[in-house]
């Protein structure tokens, strides 16, 4: 089973977003996916009760509570983590995926509590032996800021983790998520830079440098 989590420590840094088009993606693939939501918010959760009839299915796990049972025959198991994870809370997520995405939004606040989470994650064991991998993404991104340009070059600079892409603030992914859809479920006319800015993290999930070294 191939396993990816979405974390950062940060509230509102997009987990939800990302976890919701990638369980998107993988199922418009034919693939058995299951979205594992531990956010007792429950944002993606909500997200699915709202995913229409006809759409490619995706099997709802709440972990909220702790518990978590997978079904039998998934494929690709995505999950979405609460913010504020820390210390063993942390550790013990860490045990889960294959690889892990961390979103980062353009702010000061956001990159400067970037730093010490990212060196905890890397600093993991089973990341440091490369049984787990992670990438950066840039989210919600206003092209040719200040503050843009500072991110990207803060994301560049991070060793051991690669910065795969930036992803555009715009309300597609607000229209998409009212419906219970991925943004690459949209119209195409509409979502053509959301599909280029989501080709680089494609690639990356479904290649070997994305997984485990024994993989």
């Amino acid at each position: 089973m191939r396993s990816i989590m979405v974390l950062n420590s940060k509230g509102g840094s997009g987990k939800s977003t990302i976890a919701t088009n990638l369980a998107s993606y993988y199922a418009s693939q034919g693939k058995r996916v299951a979205l594992v939501d531990f956010d007792p918010q429950a944002s993606s959760m909500e997200w699915l009760a709202a995913r229409p009839v006809g759409r490619k299915s995706i099997i709802g796990i709440d972990a909220s509570g702790g518990n978590m049972r997978m079904p039998r025959n998934v494929d690709i198991a995505i999950y979405d983590t609460p913010a504020a994870v820390r210390g063993k809370d942390l550790s013990n997520y860490l045990r889960r995926p294959q690889s892990i995405i961390i979103p980062i939004l353009p702010s000061p606040i956001d990159m400067r509590a970037a730093i010490p989470f990212i060196q905890k994650v890397l600093a993991n064991g089973r990341v440091a032996r490369r049984e787990c991998r992670v990438a950066l993404v840039a989210n919600r991104c206003r092209e040719n800021t200040n503050v843009y340009h500072q991110l990207s070059d803060f994301l560049k600079k991070v060793r051991k983790a690669p910065f795969i892409s930036v992803l555009r603030e715009t309300q597609n992914y607000n229209k998409a998520a009212d419906r219970g859809l991925g943004v690459l479920e949209l119209a195409p006319y509409l979502v053509r830079r959301d599909q280029d800015q989501w080709q680089p993290i494609i690639k990356w999930v479904n290649s070997k440098r994305s997984q485990p070294v024994n993989a």
